[in-house]
């Protein structure tokens, strides 16, 4: 009897392994302001197709292109492109990153809604978080200090910023954050300390916006409209800190790759990215 007992256990753990084995596995890492859309994505696809198991996490862009350029990850999501320095790095380890467009974002500037400013142009948001301006009186607020929030050096969303805002993507410009700026190590971060800090500003993807930060309206000067973040803004063009979401592959994708990334540019991979308040690709 106790050897048929063993016997039995043997069998079962053997057909446990060939169901792990059967199992495709799927490994997407990168963008923080992507892994929600990431997760919502690998949750419906893993319900259309159960045989299939997608692991997203975040962690910034950099770390995705990091862990593609590695071979740790399948799919790796960014929201900015991949630097000249990482495609020589992967090419070096015979990875041939391949660019794939999957949505459109509106990075969106954010104070307290106590705060009463409401609008600032594109110079302004620049001067704000370079140092320059540093008290919310000289943008028509009250007598505070500017408390200024960034994301890491890692993510996407702060190279984009640094290069859209700061520098008015002028590739001579040197323009940095401030020192004083905090360095917050994720979106959520900023929302949450925005959320209790009156004096604080940051930004982040629009589809981390909540009722408890306050979306800045953005001018590209002082002579344009005030233009909210919003998808309609976006998809139109007025909204001036808008930038597409991208992800990479080793080479051009070929199957449970291809077959997920086809779901995320399918009309219902689409709508997923409009239910999580970002902009498809194609209306």
């Amino acid at each position: 009897m106790r050897r048929m007992c063993g016997l039995l256990a043997i069998v079962v753990m053997l057909f446990c392994h060939s169901q792990v084995q059967a199992q495709e596995m799927l490994q997407m890492k990168g963008s923080d302001t992507m892994v929600n859309l990431g997760q919502a994505w690998a949750e419906r696809y893993m319900e259309v197709k159960p045989d299939a198991f997608v692991a997203v996490t975040g962690g910034g862009s950099g770390t995705g292109i990091a862990s593609l350029i590695s071979g740790t990850c399948d799919i790796a999501m960014t929201s900015r492109k991949i630097k000249g320095k990482e495609i020589t790095l992967a090419q070096e380890k015979n990875i041939h990153p391949y660019e794939i467009t999957v949505a459109l974002d509106g990075l969106a500037v954010v104070d307290n809604p106590k705060n009463p400013v409401s609008d600032l142009t594109m110079d302004q948001l620049a001067r704000i978080f370079t140092g320059e301006i540093s008290n919310w009186t000289e943008v028509g607020g009250e007598d505070k200090a500017i408390v200024i929030l960034s994301r890491e050096v890692n993510s996407g969303t702060h190279v984009y910023f640094k290069e859209h805002v700061l520098r008015k993507n002028d590739p001579d410009s040197k323009a940095e954050f401030a020192p004083s700026a905090l360095l917050m190590p994720s979106s959520q971060a900023i929302a949450d300390e925005v959320s209790g800090n009156t004096s604080a500003i940051g930004y982040y993807g629009m589809g981390y916006i909540s009722d408890k930060q306050k979306p800045i309206n953005v001018a590209q000067d002082e002579n344009s409209e005030y233009e909210s973040p919003t998808i309609e803004n976006v998809v139109n063009g007025s909204y001036p800190i808008s930038r597409p979401l991208f992800v990479y592959t080793n080479g051009e994708p070929k199957g449970l790759v291809k077959q997920f990334i086809d779901f995320c540019l399918s009309q219902k991979g689409q709508d997923i990215v409009l239910e999580t308040d970002f902009v498809p690709i194609s209306r």
